[in-house]
């Protein structure tokens, strides 16, 4: 018995004469094999800290030249939810560190584009946003348009799903904010793309999941950065009023002048007073915590609409008087107006101080069984109905954020995909699973329990949703999440990752991971030793096929022999109509390959074997 690994020897590996390091050292190994969402456990062969772009082709062409493929993946900063970043058996690429082998080479600085009427600013697919941020503002005061709300993220990785928060209603994710990218592909080529310029590419990758690349280079779109951030937080008990005030504020960036509309829309939901009164770093004293019960919310549930106001010292005077036209025009509770002023770039790296505290308290690396979905707008108040009131109940273990965006911002050539409607929301559950062995509502069971209720829900009730970040076990599952993109994925896949190309007639089974299991026995002449015969052998063998058919195990035969036709038609599955298809076209009179026992050798045309 076998199974199918790594084709190349960890000596031929650290022969590939790279710049940067290959490393097979057990804690680098290690790192490799887990993520943020702590659920998934991974093993790669080796660790590759690339000095160059070169770095990462030549690992990719060594892959792809070798007779069977090794899984290769990108890893910037390991914030992945379930494994995406991971290449059991294979080389993972630790983008984020990228230079400390051979020294990392100067940074490019902010440049400013007649063409495009704006700056932008070359970074490499493994920079962190925070270190976009800071050097930006260092050169010339500039920032990124469309943000994350953790800063601690790769490029690659997140323009490799969408990369959104608060500012996407107004400037687009940010895979609508980058002009040019350098990309590996699955071939180990080196493509430089753009809307002009191998464009397939450039909106493939822009979403597309890691699938047809790896970014090394992207040119990100630029603005003068405001020096501060007036933050704000009001409190709603009913959800329909909740929702109508945040589509309207999307709304205002149709035709507003600036200073009539937040730069920022964000929310969350509250069902437990616990997060609550975790606000209170920012917005409550802690001698004078505030209360669901106090506020009267409806049913124990609450929802907090967040938005900022950007502003220079030389118009703070009338930040107040903007801020304050815009919030008249809100139905939120009276009494639960909570401001903060700050610097933009504290507001900005706003999460990374929750995540020191946790840190400090041993409860970041966890289990994180993260639920992001995108949700139509005309059905979000029956998920408010059948989940925030009635699946939650009344404790979660992090944060719900809830906010709406606006579809005419995404690419619809970009591989990502959103619910067909104008408006929909973001709806993530940012639980964290924590080991309290009294509190089973925090457990990885049951906050993992509850993700596939609120999935079923979603299905049962029509709700169609598409997942971010999206994670699903079978292609078929995959095909429905792409819906009418999917055939272009598939495209894409085979033109630039193509060691596994669909169109070719092998078959395997309808999930992206597979096993390879081989019998590879001897029927031994041995009196002595029935189980070793010939007959004892094949007996055995067809034992092992009932016992997948019996057990709904969908495996498939690599070197397959079959009975009869109809077993022939159920190995091929949906590419036996394209089979017989071929053979009619190509081998008419059936002459060819006849020991397989598909065709027998006919005197009338193969086409007669075509379905009515």
């Amino acid at each position: 018995m076998s199974t199918v690994g790594l084709t190349l020897e960890p000596a031929q590996l650290l022969q590939l004469g790279v710049e940067g390091q290959l490393s097979l050292d057990r804690s680098d190994v290690g790192r490799a094999s887990v993520d943020f969402g702590g659920m998934t456990l991974a093993e790669p062969m080796a660790v590759m800290r690339p000095a160059s772009a070169g770095d990462v082709a030549t690992l990719v062409r060594a892959a792809y030249g070798s007779a069977q493929g090794f899984p290769v993946s990108a890893r910037g900063h390991g914030h992945s939810i379930n494994g995406q970043a991971q290449a059991p058996g294979g080389v993972v690429i630790e983008m984020s560190q990228y230079g400390q082998a051979a020294g990392h080479g100067e940074r490019s600085r902010p440049v400013y584009s007649q063409s495009l009427g704006e700056y932008y600013v070359d970074v490499w697919g493994g920079d962190l946003w925070i270190d976009i941020l800071n050097w930006t503002l260092e050169n010339g005061g500039l920032a990124p348009k469309s943000w994350t709300d953790y800063l601690y993220l790769s490029v690659g990785g997140t323009l490799s799903n969408a990369g959104i928060s608060g500012q996407a209603f107004h400037h687009g994710p940010q895979i609508s904010n980058v002009h040019e990218l350098d990309v590996v592909t699955g071939k180990g080529e080196i493509l430089k793309c753009s809307k002009e310029q191998n464009s397939e590419l450039f909106y493939g990758v822009l979403g597309g999941l890691g699938q047809f690349g790896i970014i090394t280079r992207a040119r990100i779109a630029l603005e003068p950065a405001p020096r501060r951030v007036r933050w704000i937080r009001v409190l709603y008990s009913n959800f329909t009023t909740f929702a109508r005030d945040q589509e309207h504020l999307i709304s205002l960036h149709y035709s507003a002048h600036q200073s009539e509309r937040f730069d920022y829309v964000e929310g969350f939901v509250i069902v437990d007073e616990g997060l609550i009164n975790n606000w209170r770093s920012s917005f409550f004293s802690p001698r004078n915590p505030v209360k669901i019960s106090s506020i009267g919310s409806n049913g124990g549930v609450l929802y907090c609409l967040e938005v900022t106001k950007n502003y220079d010292e030389s118009a703070g005077g009338l930040v107040d008087q903007e801020v304050e036209a815009l919030l008249k025009k809100l139905e939120f509770i009276p009494a639960s107006v909570f401001m903060t002023d700050l610097p933009y770039a504290d507001f900005l790296d706003r999460v990374h101080k929750g995540e020191l505290k946790l840190r400090g308290k041993g409860m970041w690396d966890v289990p994180h069984p993260w639920l992001n979905l995108f949700v139509p707008g005309s059905r979000i108040a029956d998920f408010d109905r059948g989940v925030f009131r009635a699946i939650l109940g009344n404790k979660t273990s992090g944060p719900i954020l809830i906010y709406p965006m606006n579809k005419h911002k995404w690419d619809e050539r970009s591989s990502a995909v959103t619910p067909d409607e104008e408006v929909f929301y973001l709806v993530a559950f940012l639980r964290s699973a924590l080991p309290d062995p009294d509190e089973s509502t925090q457990s990885l069971e049951y906050l993992s329990d509850q993700n596939e209720r609120i999935l079923a829900f979603c299905d049962e009730s029509g709700i169609e949703v598409k997942q971010y970040l999206p994670h699903q076990e079978t292609r078929a599952e995959w095909a429905r999440h792409f819906g009418p993109k999917w055939s272009r994925f598939l495209k894409l896949k085979a033109q630039f990752d193509p060691k596994w190309d669909e169109r070719s007639s092998a078959v395997t089974p309808d999930e992206e991971v597979f096993y390879l299991v081989a019998f590879l026995r001897s029927a031994l002449p041995d009196p002595d030793e029935s189980t070793q015969s010939l007959e004892y052998l094949s007996d055995q063998n067809e034992r092992i096929l009932a016992f997948c058919d019996e057990s709904g195990i969908e495996v498939k035969q690599y070197l397959p022999h079959q009975e009869t036709r109809a077993e022939w038609a159920r190995h091929f599955g949906p590419k036996w109509s394209r089979f017989l298809k071929l053979k009619a076209q190509f081998d008419p009179k059936c002459i060819l390959g006849s020991g397989q026992g598909i065709f027998p050798l006919a005197s009338f045309p193969c086409s007669s074997l075509l379905p009515s």
